[in-house]
């Protein structure tokens, strides 16, 4: 098990986090917000990953608290925020799906258990993107789309490392790369779905060159691993740049939405 002192402090701050809010977020918020849950079911996987192979694991600890802490408060918002019963239901089984992952998480990282967690992260994956795609069908609104196209670019920054490690790692898990490549690809196809976007400003036109730049840098490691020279400590710092990037792109996207509305 992980250290029982930080178990018990964890649970003491997530129940906190479970406290009822008053401030009900608006759909916008609650478009980043369910598009965050994508990106910290992928990013929790890669923490863990990180840990168990002793990849960065100060920096990873440090980002694992942050995510599971993260994770709880966003759901609590979205619980309060939920208008419809479609999306109460999703969100229930997101809950249910969330407390298995949980306490996978909350043992010490392993080679035998990170299958596990693998195929865990991916089931609440999607079960997150159940919840994404019900609020934009919600909002009704055209800008909720770019919330959530560059919201997704969060998650597969996460996706793309944690398939990186988990390769790096030499997990006995099937069909690796073929994921990698996929994530890969889906981000590329996205980052030029959005630089075409009518409703950019200059300033998200400027910070989608600067992702541009980044996500070039960051496929030149990606190269490496072909020739099995695997780099999991470039690969994890350059998709966490990438990360920071998209979710300031993404509160962008969330402004535009806000002032259409």
């Amino acid at each position: 098990m992980r250290l029982s002192l930080r178990h018990l402090l964890l649970t003491t701050l997530l129940s906190l986090t479970s406290q009822p809010s008053w401030a009900v977020i608006s759909d916008a918020e609650a478009m980043n917000l369910s598009g965050m849950q994508r990106m910290l079911s992928q990013r929790l996987a890669k923490t863990y990953l990180m840990i168990g192979s002793g990849v960065r694991a100060e920096v990873a600890n440090e980002q694992f608290d942050q995510s599971l802490a993260k994770f709880e408060s966003n759901y609590q918002a979205l619980n309060d925020y939920a208008p419809n019963d479609a999306i109460r239901q999703e969100l229930a089984r997101a809950g249910e799906l969330w407390q298995t992952y949980r306490e996978l998480l909350l043992n010490s990282p392993s080679r035998e258990a990170a299958p596990q967690v693998l195929q865990v992260s991916d089931q609440l994956l999607a079960q997150c993107e159940k919840v994404v795609q019900l609020i934009q069908q919600h909002t009704g609104s055209t800008s909720a789309l770019l919330v959530n196209r560059s919201g997704r670019q969060r998650m597969l920054s996460q996706r793309i490392a944690k398939l990186y490690l988990a390769q790096s790692w030499h997990l006995p898990v099937a069909g690796l790369d073929q994921q990698f490549q996929q994530a890969v690809e889906e981000f590329d196809q996205a980052l030029g779905e959005l630089q075409s976007a009518e409703q950019n400003t200059p300033a998200i036109k400027l910070a989608l060159q600067k992702a541009e730049a980044q996500w070039s840098f960051s496929r030149a490691g990606f190269r490496l691993s072909g020739d099995s020279r695997f780099v999991p400590t470039l690969i994890t710092t350059t998709t966490e740049t990438l990360l920071r990037q998209m979710q300031d792109l993404t509160s962008a996207y969330e402004g535009v939405m806000l002032a259409g509305s």
